[in-house]
């Protein structure tokens, strides 16, 4: 018996709108004999090196010299896990200048990291900077649009509400098909935030302006609700792929901008209602509730499920409350089934604001693990640790699975949302604290927060056995079974809840994998594998399976 087994475990058609519209997927299955093809391995694992030798000592100092050149702080946390105090205190006094530099230069951002990582590497004098870490912070804050917005600009009806919103126009110019040509063009929504002109809306609604492998112009207006034949030009000023969230800017006096709400402030069953251009149709309002507040469909966080109808040129509007607070952002709707529509909630938004506002892309932290919250009963306790990438900040600082996190840059963290929330606020390239479990014994140890990768699982691929790598991918752990065939496993793990778990495997299923293959840009994995399962009386089971390698469980 020869099947082809294919979970669609939410690929996406355009970034998050495939991803929505294929949650509710059924299984496919179809007829295909599997090829044999390349089964590729890296030539070695990384293992952290043995400080108690002298060369390896002599080898990671070579290392963190070059280091030092483009990733200082890594250089500093590479350094601190020598051991080696006359090491350590160089490349503090290396960083300390880049400290003091990047707060004459207002680089406020490269300054917080710098004085948080040296602070927590244990440097002590700080009296030569002009500023404390606090005032530090506060310019890195000041002026953020839409944290001190003008409340006489406020919408104090629904009308008003709709003149603070405008249609986001991107004018690819012409694309030709069958001979003709047509206007090429991308339309969405957006909100003012501020009295200077700035305006909130999708990355993939601009994601053609930012898209470096992008060939040709693209050029960006936005059309107010009030006028909706003048287009006023626009400019990018930064954007977030993994979150969805871009920030505008146009040279113009909008007539009414929106307050932020902070997200909390919805529970299921409230009203809830939409502003944008669906189909084209300026100034639209739809109403409806909260269905749900924590859909867990994207990698950065859950977000709000609303029956209030989104359509197509939906995305980028606020949807706003009672009071007329935006308290999410439209960005997806399964248009074949009536009444699942998604928004991103408003924290991320608050969280994501200074960052944008520094300008260009956004880039978010890991830790190259994987994991899920731990329970006692009914009680989130930590994150289990249930993968550690090598070469990962997690592996270089001896995490191993099945240790549990429980606090990270000072924060109590019971589940893997709790670890997101804090990862969604953290500049890259920071050394923070982390606290595990470990047989109940608590360690401490100082992590690096490095640059999350687009597509975490690849990299994870890339970097180890591919035994290993399923835990991950496919939530199934593998031990080689033969000696003499390199593609023949035995499953001895199963995680709950997992690809391999839906897909029918179980412990003791005998695994050939005879393909992996790799699609849209690396982001998603399929493999061809040989099986007998045990559920499925032993028969011989050829199948495909295939899942996306980012969701919100790598950290």
């Amino acid at each position: 018996m020869i099947v082809y087994f294919y979970m669609l475990a939410r690929l996406e058609e355009q970034f998050m709108l495939k991803k929505i519209q294929n949650i509710a997927a059924p299984l496919g299955i179809f007829l295909i004999f599997a090829s044999c093809g390349s089964l590729k391995q890296p030539r070695t694992v990384f293992t952290p090196p043995d400080y108690t030798e002298q060369e390896a000592v002599d080898n990671e100092k070579r290392r963190i010299a070059k280091l030092e050149q483009d990733l200082p702080v890594k250089a500093l946390w590479r350094a601190y896990l020598l051991g080696d105090a006359e090491t350590l205190a160089m490349y503090q006094s290396k960083l300390f200048e880049k400290l003091k530099k990047a707060v004459e230069e207002k680089k406020y951002s490269d300054a917080l990291k710098y004085y948080k990582s040296l602070e927590n590497t244990g440097f002590k004098d700080f009296s030569a900077p002009s500023m404390s870490i606090s005032e530090i912070s506060a310019n890195f804050t000041k002026d953020i649009p839409g944290f001190s917005a003008n409340p006489r600009l406020f919408p104090k009806t629904i009308a008003e509400c709709v003149d603070a919103t405008v249609t986001i126009w991107v004018d690819k110019g012409i694309k030709f098909e069958n001979g003709a040509g047509y206007a090429d063009r991308v339309i969405g929504s957006g909100f003012f935030i501020d009295e200077r002109g700035y305006i909130v809306t999708n990355h993939h609604v601009i994601s053609d302006i930012v898209d470096p492998k992008r060939k040709g112009a693209a050029r960006l207006f936005i059309k107010l609700a009030r006028d909706d034949e003048t287009r006023i030009p626009a400019k990018v000023i930064g954007w977030d792929e993994r979150l969805d969230i871009a920030l505008l800017k146009a040279e113009v006096d909008p007539p009414f901008i929106l307050e932020l709400g902070s997200g909390s402030e919805l529970s299921i069953g409230d009203k809830i209602s939409a502003i944008g251009t669906p189909l084209g149709l300026h100034g639209t309002i739809t109403g409806g509730i909260v269905s749900n507040i924590d859909r867990k469909l994207t990698s950065g966080g859950g977000v709000f499920q609303i029956d209030t109808p989104i359509n197509s040129g939906n995305s980028g509007g606020p949807c706003i409350d009672s009071k007329f607070r935006v308290q999410a952002i439209a960005f997806a709707g399964i248009q074949q089934y009536q009444g699942l529509n998604f928004a991103i909630p408003i924290v991320y938004l608050r969280q994501d604001l200074p960052f944008l506002y520094s300008g260009g892309k956004r880039s978010h932290v890991w830790l190259g693990a994987f994991g899920h919250t731990k329970k006692e009963g009914l009680e989130d306790t930590g994150i289990e640790v249930q993968y550690v990438m090598p070469g990962g900040t997690a592996n270089m600082n001896g995490i191993e699975a099945g240790d549990i996190i429980a606090f990270t840059d000072g924060r109590r963290i019971n589940s893997i949302e709790d670890v997101q929330a804090v990862f969604r606020s953290a500049v890259p390239e920071t050394i923070v604290t982390c606290s595990f479990f470990r047989e109940g014994e608590r360690k401490d140890a100082l992590v690096y927060l490095d640059e999350r990768p687009e597509n975490p699982g690849y990299e994870i691929y890339k970097s180890d056995l591919i035994a290993h790598t399923f835990v991950p991918i496919f939530g199934m752990e593998l031990t080689p079974s033969s000696t003499i065939y390199s593609r023949k496993y035995t499953i001895t793990d199963i995680l709950n809840g997992s690809v391999a778990d839906e897909s029918g495997f179980s412990v003791t299923d005998p695994v050939y994998i005879a393909d992996v293959d790799f699609i849209e840009d690396n982001s998603v994995i399929l493999v061809s594998l040989s099986t007998r399962k045990k559920k499925r009386g032993y028969l011989d089971i050829t199948m495909r399976i295939g899942n996306r390698l980012d969701n919100h469980y790598y950290f």
